[in-house]
């Protein structure tokens, strides 16, 4: 049976060594979203700070953790390519916040991994393809939903109500990341 990251975490006492399982399902979403399939070996330090020397204290305790990290992997890319994606639960709206600390970390990793497969992106979505507009439109979802109370004022200026925008915003990224995933995928076939 297959531990979950966050048992792995606690067992191994890495909790303060490796993303939060939030960031880390949002870094990983952004790699199974890329067009192109980055291999794991090429962004599987990122999950610890980019530093050369992993916090794994053998070869098998990280080859569990790849083995983890993979699956997540091979879950969210086939969530997304078959709409079936899902923000993770803990993330949600919060009248207090706009936003649970939760989903606030798990669209910092998303923003992380995407700044990774950002030049592919690019590539196959330039800036003046229709295409631009709809990675353009999710990217700035996830930075809105990252940091809503730096959004609030444009938002205010525009005469948005807030909290109606966010929720309007949440909830359509489910079809947004799923349709860009889709599109991207598309893309990449036909070239």
């Amino acid at each position: 049976m297959q531990v979950s990251l966050t048992q792995f975490m606690t067992d191994n006492d890495l909790d303060n060594q490796l993303l939060s399982e939030m960031q880390t399902k949002g870094f990983v979403t952004a790699m199974a979203a890329a067009p192109y399939m980055i291999d794991p070996s090429e962004w599987l330090a990122f999950m610890w700070g980019g530093e050369e020397e992993s916090p794994f204290s053998s070869h098998e305790q990280l080859e569990q953790y790849a083995n983890i990290i993979v699956d997540m992997w091979n879950e969210q890319r086939g969530a997304l390519l078959s709409a079936e994606w899902q923000w993770p639960e803990g993330c949600a709206l919060s009248d207090a916040d706009i936003v649970t600390a939760d989903t606030r970390l798990y669209c910092e990793g998303l923003l992380q991994g995407w700044t990774l497969a950002r030049d592919d992106w690019e590539i196959l979505m330039p800036e003046d393809s229709q295409e631009s507009a709809l990675l353009g439109g999710v990217l700035l979802s996830i930075s809105l939903l990252f940091d809503p109370e730096a959004a609030l004022p444009t938002l205010e200026a525009q005469g948005a109500a807030e909290l109606a925008q966010f929720e309007e915003i949440y909830k359509g990224m489910p079809v947004m990341l799923c349709g860009l995933t889709q599109r991207a995928a598309q893309l990449v076939e036909e070239a």
